[in-house]
C-alpha cells in the first residue's frame, strides 16, 4: 500500500484500475484500426503501462516522470500489442494511441466532475483516491462507446463522390480508362521493387494485353504456360509480376502484374502522373453492377 495526503492506496488496486483502463484503451484503438486483437499482447503491454504508474507515483527514479520516458513507453505499449510492420505504420499506431487515451480521459474527468468524490488527488500525473473501482470501469466504457460511434459517424460522412476517382492506364501504346474506388486498405505492393499496386479487372485491359494472357492468369501462376503461344509467352514471360495479396474476399492469394508506361489519377480537378506502379490483374469482376472496374491505394492519391 501507499500513503499519500492522509489517505492509503492499495497497490494492487492501483495496479487493476490502470491495467483495465490501459486494456480497454488499446483494444479500442484495434478496433479503430481493423486490427487483429491478440489478448495476450494487450494484456503484457497494458501490465507494463500500470507498472510505469505505480513507480512513477512512488518516484522510485526521477526519470519516470519526463516526458521522453512516457513517449518511448507509449511506442513500447503499442508496439508490443499490434507489432507493426514499419516506422510509418508505428507512428500511425501510437498518434491513435494517444487520441484515443485523450477521449478516455475526458470521460474520466467528466465523471470526477459528476461524482466528486472527497477523497481524491492527483500525483505525478496519477489520480489516486478511494472512489470505487466501478468508477474507473464506467468512465472506460463511456468512452469506449463515444469513440467507436464517432468513427463510424465519421466514416458514414464520406459522400460516394469521395470513394471514387478516374484513372488512365497507358499500356504498350494503348491508353485505357475507368472509374475506381479509393481503397484506404489497399496497401499492396510488389514484393521485390517495393512498387505500389493498383488492381484492374482483367477484361478492362483486353486492347492492351493478348487475350491468352488475360484468359489464362490461373495457369500461368501455376507455372502452365501450354495455352499461351511461343511469341507471346516469349515477349511477356520477363514482364509479368506476381503479386501477393489477402484480400478481394480470399486469404493468400496471388495476382499476375504487369507495369505500364503511366498511370494518369484524377479526382476533381486535381489530375497525377505516376510511372512507378504495377497493375495488378483481377480475373473476377470486384462489383456485380459494375459501379467500378479497379481499386487504387490512398498513398498513390
Amino acid at each position: 500500500m501507499i500513503a499519500g495526503d492522509g489517505m492509503t492506496i492499495y497497490i494492487d488496486i492501483v495496479l487493476i484500475e490502470n491495467l483495465l483502463m490501459n486494456y480497454i484503451i488499446l483494444y479500442a484503438v484495434g478496433i479503430i484500426l481493423k486490427k487483429q486483437i491478440k489478448h495476450i499482447r494487450l494484456i503484457l503491454s497494458s501490465f507494463i503501462g500500470a507498472i510505469y504508474s505505480i513507480v512513477a507515483y512512488m518516484s522510485i527514479l526521477e526519470i519516470y516522470s519526463s516526458m521522453f520516458l512516457k513517449i518511448v513507453l507509449s511506442i513500447v505499449i503499442v508496439y508490443i500489442s499490434y507489432n507493426p510492420q514499419n516506422a510509418k505504420q508505428l507512428w500511425k499506431e501510437v498518434l491513435i494511441f494517444y487520441m484515443t487515451s485523450f477521449v478516455f480521459g475526458g470521460a474520466a474527468f467528466a465523471l470526477i466532475y459528476i461524482i466528486k468524490p472527497q477523497d481524491i488527488f492527483m500525483k505525478n500525473g496519477l489520480f489516486l483516491g478511494t472512489y470505487p473501482l466501478k468508477t474507473i470501469l464506467l468512465g472506460a466504457i463511456v468512452a469506449f462507446f463515444v469513440i467507436i460511434t464517432s468513427f463510424k459517424i465519421v466514416k458514414s460522412k464520406i459522400s460516394k463522390k469521395d470513394m471514387f476517382c478516374k484513372v488512365k492506364i497507358k499500356i504498350n501504346e494503348n491508353e485505357i480508362e475507368t472509374k475506381v474506388m479509393i481503397d484506404t486498405g489497399n496497401l499492396l505492393k510488389e514484393p521485390i521493387t517495393n512498387t505500389p499496386v493498383i488492381v484492374l479487372e482483367h477484361t478492362l485491359l483486353y486492347d492492351c494485353i493478348p487475350k491468352e494472357i488475360l484468359n489464362n492468369l490461373e495457369n500461368i501462376l501455376g507455372g502452365d504456360f501450354e495455352k499461351i503461344p511461343k511469341e507471346i509467352k516469349e515477349e511477356y514471360i520477363s514482364k509479368l509480376k506476381v503479386i501477393p495479396f489477402s484480400s478481394l474476399g480470399k486469404q493468400n492469394g496471388m495476382l499476375v502484374g504487369i507495369k505500364p508506361e503511366y498511370i494518369i489519377i484524377e479526382k476533381e480537378e486535381n489530375k497525377k502522373k505516376i510511372n512507378n506502379v504495377i497493375i495488378g490483374i483481377y480475373n473476377k469482376s470486384l462489383t456485380k453492377k459494375g459501379e467500378y472496374r479497379g481499386l487504387i491505394g490512398i498513398e498513390l492519391l
